[in-house]
């Protein structure tokens, strides 16, 4: 049988980025299209987002990034998922993401990527298209 309920999605600010305009924007969007979203705040580490993640029984973490540290710290909330065997939890990001690495980080594991631009009605698309798909 198949989880029901709203989607759950946690939503972080890892490292020590301190601009969460953007991150709140996306949390209220998702709440707004009926999800349940965890907003965890600032200077987040990737143990202390992958912990909510698992303790909130979250369907996917969606991770905002403007300190150019994406490669590091997507990277960790991956392999910190698969250590703890919760690898079916999304992972999706946005932020300042160079161009160049985005596909490397999609081969770690990064569902998607929305970079500056990408609206909000998209990313709820997304989120609503491909978490428990």
């Amino acid at each position: 049988m198949g989880v029901t309920g709203p989607i759950r999605v946690v939503v972080a600010k890892p490292g020590l980025d301190g601009h969460d305009r953007g991150a709140k924007v996306i949390a209220r969007a998702l709440r707004d299209a009926g999800m349940e979203v965890i907003y965890t705040g600032l200077h987040q580490t990737p143990e202390q987002i992958v912990d909510t993640a698992i303790q909130e029984d979250a369907d996917a973490i969606g991770l905002s990034i403007l300190s150019g540290a994406h490669n590091t710290l997507f990277a960790k909330v991956i392999e910190l998922l698969r250590e703890r065997d919760a690898a079916d939890i999304k992972v999706f990001g946005g932020g300042i993401i160079p161009e160049a690495d985005i596909a490397p980080l999609k081969e770690q594991g990064v569902a998607a990527i929305f970079t500056p631009g990408a609206t909000t009605a998209s990313i709820v698309e997304w989120v609503n298209e491909h978490v428990r798909a």
